[in-house]
């Protein structure tokens, strides 16, 4: 894993904060997205193309069997019945911080595999982020919304074990990053990240924090991709 990779910007909302390691802070125009696009340019070309994307997330041994989610015209629907329990989905741009420059960056697609502790406790919250996105209420108002839920302790924390794969090469993390590195994702409630020695020189593991959300995201960087093929892994 060489030195370790490193966060170069603010944390992003849950499992999305991979997209600013190892890149620059987006800050000229044509990495800013100030409002959002039409909703038909979030959208994968076709129902058959976002269930194969989703499942690129994981070995096939994994998400062969799993439940495939894609987002349909009020959030994400179950396009596939699975038999392990893991869920397997593409993330769109708004599962990242609110202020995030790419937050509604179009042309992310994010493929993720979760296993069925994150999908009882990480999914739920951005299943519902999906729905305001649908409905048309406003990135403030989401804002608001994520804070009183927190205020009356509604909005689940990740449950222990709560992990996600993220090992497709066909992802688009940012624009700066691309699919980045193929990586396994460990959920926690807010722990500190000298407590699994993450971001440190020689460390493989990276921490990232969450904002509002008291959430915690360990990312471990792998050696191949979910396809088998060798994935190098660059020093940072």
């Amino acid at each position: 894993m060489g030195t370790g990779v490193r966060a170069s910007r603010p944390a992003r909302w849950l499992v999305l904060e991979f997209w600013a390691i190892g890149s620059a802070v987006a800050a000229d125009a044509a990495h800013t997205y100030p409002t959002m696009a039409a909703i038909v340019e979030y959208r994968v070309a076709t129902h058959s193309e976002e269930i194969a994307l989703a499942r690129s997330a994981a070995p096939a041994s994994i998400s062969d069997n799993a439940t495939v989610m894609t987002l349909g015209s009020q959030g994400y629907e179950q396009a596939v019945t699975g038999k392990n329990e893991f869920v397997c989905l593409v993330m769109r741009s708004w599962a990242a911080d609110f202020p995030d420059a790419e937050f509604w960056n179009p042309k992310i697609r994010a493929p993720i595999c979760l296993n069925p502790m994150a999908v009882r406790s990480v999914l739920p919250g951005y299943q519902k982020r999906t729905t305001w996105v649908l409905a048309g209420v406003s990135k403030s108002e989401m804002l608001a919304r994520t804070k009183t839920a927190l205020a009356a302790k509604t909005l689940a924390l990740p449950e222990p074990g709560a992990m996600g794969y993220m090992m497709s090469k066909r992802g688009f993390l940012t624009d700066t990053a691309g699919h980045w590195h193929p990586h396994l994702m460990i959920f926690l409630p807010r722990t500190e990240n000298a407590a699994w020695g993450a971001n440190l020189a020689g460390s493989p593991i990276v921490g990232a924090q969450s904002d509002p959300e008291p959430v915690t995201t360990f990312f471990i960087p792998v050696t191949h991709w979910s396809d088998g093929t060798v994935a190098i892994v660059e020093k940072h």
